[in-house]
């Protein structure tokens, strides 16, 4: 009797166990994460349109809903939800829902910073928010960090935010051109210089 009290218990106590929070596939770059916007647009609606940010617990604060759960929702899975839940606010289903990272420039541009980027947006775009790149910088040779860890360098000014996968807090850098190239003038300078000298040398001898 007492081991089938016991059992009971035990088989209560792990129905109450709460799920742990759904956490985001770190394969699945479509996925909303801490540090994204939800940029929201609805029709004729501008005070329940705006930015709204993902906190790091994975919660966005809407107008009219409060804190609402949207870690590992995607943009359309996001949007399906807004329209059941606005539904008593609403008289149309013209929502719109961008989800933007919040990538960070660094390097050789001319404004660094934190700036956010949407999913139609090109490497070449994310750099022009950031001044564009300085007469020094090396574009061909953009460099995607996660962490403190290099995940690729040689990216095109081309390619998406998309297919680079790009989430919140990555860096994208801008290295330097090598010494010689950024002063190639300074080194024709140098070797006209020396060309003069050796001549006047040779003329007087």
């Amino acid at each position: 009797m007492a081991a089938s009290t016991a059992a009971c218990a035990q088989s209560a106590a792990v129905v109450a166990k709460p799920a742990a929070a759904a956490q985001p596939d770190a394969a699945a770059p479509n996925v909303l994460r801490p540090g994204d916007i939800v940029r929201l647009r609805i029709w004729r609606e501008p005070d329940l349109s705006g930015d709204f940010p993902v906190d790091e617990t994975g919660v966005v604060m809407f107008p009219k809903l409060g804190g609402l759960p949207v870690g590992g929702e995607t943009p359309e899975s996001l949007k399906a939800k807004l329209l059941d839940d606005y539904r008593e606010f609403l008289s149309h289903s013209s929502v719109e829902v961008v989800v933007l990272r919040r990538l960070r420039v660094l390097g050789a541009v001319r404004n660094p910073g934190l700036y956010p980027v949407d999913p139609t947006m090109t490497l070449g775009d994310a750099l022009a928010l950031a001044g564009g790149v300085t007469p020094e910088g090396n574009q061909r040779k953009l460099e995607l960090s996660r962490n403190g860890v290099k995940l690729a360098d040689g990216l095109s000014l081309g390619s998406s935010v998309v297919a680079a996968r790009i989430q919140s807090g990555d860096q994208l850098y801008v290295p330097l051109r090598p010494w010689v190239s950024r002063n190639s003038g300074l080194l024709v300078s140098a070797g006209l210089g020396l060309a003069s000298a050796f001549i006047w040398a040779v003329v007087n001898r």
